[in-house]
């Protein structure tokens, strides 16, 4: 009798593992499908497309501006070297640069009130340019922003607000440094939100696409935020963490009952 039992309830004891088997094995393989970034990008051949989303970014009101000046007579020019602002009112911490105010202008030595709000730094360095020739010998002038910076929230690896030398910033640049999504982040629903003349965007970003290179919010401006959606995996993640060990001591029972019954 012993051995007609033991098959049996050998075999009814391993079916629970087998079903839980199969179903990890068809959610894994559903979850892969949503985790690889640009899914419609040819992996066997070469793809070749024209660059001509990218906008360079125009100066806004609250950006800071580093103004070098250079000329035959560099004591003159000497009044844009050290141009430092108060950070704030009740703030004794100086700001490297010129901020623009609400109005889209900043204040210069020289030139006075200048409106620059809607220049790309390379128009505002040819504007001053011209008009420091009243007062200086041949004047070379280099603007740049130096308070470029994003922020990066949600499923993502090191959320936080990030700070670029340069002006050209990608949207997958600024992932990143965020040390790129979380595996349960989504990659097919990142929000963009983008303030730009008064008016609040939020703008849908799906990373599974190569179309988020051709995309015109694929360069970013600065101020922007990038928030990443977890998945549902997440929360379940969360949640199961704390019944983890709960879970192996019951598994291990499990497994313990039914040697048992295989022995017997």
């Amino acid at each position: 009798m012993k051995l007609l039992t033991k098959p049996s309830a050998y075999k009814s004891t391993l079916l629970p593992f087998a079903l839980l088997a199969v179903l990890t094995f068809v959610t894994s393989c559903s979850s892969y499908k949503k985790i690889p970034y640009f899914q419609d990008l040819s992996r066997t051949d070469i793809t070749t497309e024209d660059l001509n989303n990218y906008t360079i970014p125009t100066i806004q009101p609250t950006d800071q501006l580093a103004i070098n000046v250079s000329s035959l007579n560099p004591e003159a020019a000497a009044v844009f070297s050290n141009n430092t602002q108060s950070a704030g009112t009740n703030s004794s911490s100086p700001t490297y640069g010129y901020i623009v105010d609400q109005k889209g202008e900043v204040n210069l030595p020289l030139l006075g009130i200048v409106k620059v709000s809607g220049l790309t730094t390379s128009q505002l360095s040819v504007q001053l340019q011209q008009q420091l020739q009243a007062y200086l010998s041949k004047p070379t002038v280099s603007v740049r922003m130096v308070n470029f910076k994003v922020a990066v929230l949600g499923d993502v690896l090191r959320p936080n607000i990030y700070t670029s030398a340069s002006e050209r910033l990608t949207v997958t640049e600024a992932l990143s440094l965020a040390g790129d999504l979380n595996i349960t982040g989504k990659r097919e629903d990142v929000i963009l939100v983008r303030e730009i003349e008064g008016k609040r965007q939020y703008i849908p970003i799906d990373l599974t696409s190569k179309k988020i290179f051709e995309s015109p919010y694929f360069y970013l401006k600065s101020n922007d935020l990038i928030f990443v959606q977890p998945s549902k995996l997440k929360l379940a993640t969360v949640d199961t963490g704390f019944r983890n060990a709960s879970l192996i001591i019951s598994a291990l029972s499990l497994i313990a009952i039914s040697i048992s019954l295989f022995r017997n």
